[in-house]
């Protein structure tokens, strides 16, 4: 089975001066505004890096409920943030790390079952995958 799932971008102008608008396919970002002053400064719209962070809490945090079903746990919530790392590095810009930050609140789970499925859900959701980048995780269970 294969499912495809489709983003899209436009741009006119310099890198500096330009300005973008990023789609997705489901429409919940519909010609969304991005730039340079989104991406290196605190301008409005969005950027790549939190729409991968997005994407990466996202599926991290659907595989990790997914782990914690076949370890018999249900979670009442999962709270995940994704805190993406832009480098200057010699031959320009590097997405250089991710770092998971996991709240859970899971009744009768146990710590160490707790750490094995957000570790095993780490390691093996889709978008970890995908990144090459060093992917961290702190997680922290809530009873």
């Amino acid at each position: 089975m294969t499912i495809k799932r489709s983003g899209s971008a436009v741009w006119s102008g310099g890198i500096k001066d330009g300005k973008g608008s990023i789609s997705v396919q489901s429409g919940v970002l519909d010609n969304t505004q991005y730039g340079f002053n989104t991406r290196f400064e605190d301008g409005p719209g969005t950027n790549p890096e939190e729409l991968i962070g997005a994407a990466h809490a996202g599926c991290f945090t659907m595989a990790l409920s997914g782990k914690l079903g076949e370890a018999g746990m249900t979670a009442t919530k999962l709270a995940t943030t994704a805190t993406v790392s832009l480098e200057k590095v010699a031959e320009g810009f590097s997405i250089t790390a991710v770092h998971l930050t996991l709240v859970a609140t899971i009744a009768g789970a146990t710590e160490e079952a707790f750490q094995a499925a957000a570790q095993d859900a780490k390691k093996n959701c889709p978008v970890s995958k995908l990144l090459n980048a060093t992917i961290t995780l702190d997680a922290r269970l809530e009873t």
